[in-house]
């Protein structure tokens, strides 16, 4: 993160929360003084920036072509697989952009937010949002910075997503939690606690877009 203004990472090396929770993954910026951090955001980051990229946030929303799309959102510095298909309205990061990975073939839903930011009182915090092989995003979701959404997984329409998503789980709700199977085992997992493949029919069922 070049463009970061001065901060502690508080994450400690071997501390396996990291896996565990976004929370541990973010790196926290103080902004001492009178004012939140949003009012400080150009200390942050230089304004030149952030203006290319709301330009270049601009196309990766309304422009038809999937292949401009992509475009737009590689020269913002997001990390774009092969076949990933971004929806119209759906919008990334203004000031951290290079914080978000598209694997291959994942699907972001139509007006869905992922963010790589948050700015509070006394402190701003940033956060990588990966979007893993074949995942996919409903429309008008919006997934918190640090979060990783594993491959195969869904995130249903309206979703707000606060914590990592296991590999081929389905997720809905505010705050997102796993959509239960009948019988009470979660989605994503087998009746033994083994992760299965998702071939029900909730599965099956893409996002809207």
């Amino acid at each position: 993160m070049s463009d970061d203004a001065d901060g502690t990472d508080e994450s400690r090396p071997g501390d396996d929360r990291r896996a565990d929770r976004r929370h541990d993954r973010l790196r926290r910026h103080s902004t001492p003084g009178v004012g939140n951090s949003l009012r400080r955001w150009t200390d942050a980051k230089p304004v030149w920036r952030v203006a290319l990229n709301y330009v270049l946030v601009w196309i990766a929303r309304v422009v038809p072509s999937l292949r401009l799309r992509n475009w737009a959102l590689r020269r913002l510095g997001v990390t774009v697989g092969e076949g990933v298909s971004w929806g119209l309205e759906a919008t990334p990061d203004v000031f951290w952009p290079e914080h978000i990975t598209l694997g291959d073939h994942a699907v972001v839903g139509y007006d869905s937010v992922l963010l790589c930011h948050e700015f509070l009182q006394d402190e701003y915090r940033t956060g990588e949002v990966v979007v893993s092989d074949r995942a996919m995003i409903g429309a008008k979701a919006v997934v918190l910075p640090g979060v990783r959404i594993g491959e195969g997984a869904q995130v249903g329409a309206n979703s707000l997503v606060t914590e990592d998503v296991p590999p081929g789980a389905t997720v809905v709700g505010v705050p997102a939690r796993p959509v239960e199977r009948e019988g009470g085992a979660d989605d994503g997992d087998s009746d033994d606690g083994t992760e299965r493949d998702g071939d029900d029919e909730t599965s099956n069922r893409g996002p809207d877009e």
